[in-house]
């Protein structure tokens, strides 16, 4: 069974900085994307960066230039810079692998907010 395991959120000022890790268990596909998604309360999950094992990035506008994604073959950390409070949601670690990303898993969220 694949399990991802989240950690790294907090609290933080506006400006401020935070570091998300995420560690994958389980047998896996060699050939798969991990990311980073979140949810803000009443609005819907959205990708907030992912990286294919071919090291392809991409990244929400909103993040661009503030946040970056980085991988080995079972972790996936996301270093987030210049935080704002927009930025306040539940953060989700995923993995996807298989014909047409089939098998997807999820990790159990780890909140990050940022306020003065």
């Amino acid at each position: 069974q694949v399990q991802l395991v989240e950690s790294g959120g907090g609290l933080v000022q506006p400006g401020g900085s935070l570091r998300l890790s995420c560690a994958v268990t389980g047998t896996i596909f060699s050939d798969n994307v991990m990311g980073w998604y979140r949810q803000a309360p009443g609005n819907e999950r959205e990708l907030v960066a992912n990286i294919i094992t071919s090291w392809t990035t991409n990244y929400a506008d909103s993040v661009k230039d503030r946040f970056a994604i980085s991988r080995t073959k079972y972790t996936v950390t996301l270093q987030m810079n210049n935080l704002k409070p927009e930025d306040t949601a539940v953060y989700y670690c995923n993995i996807k692998f298989g014909v047409g990303w089939k098998y997807d898993f999820w990790g159990q969220g780890t909140q990050v907010t940022v306020s003065s």
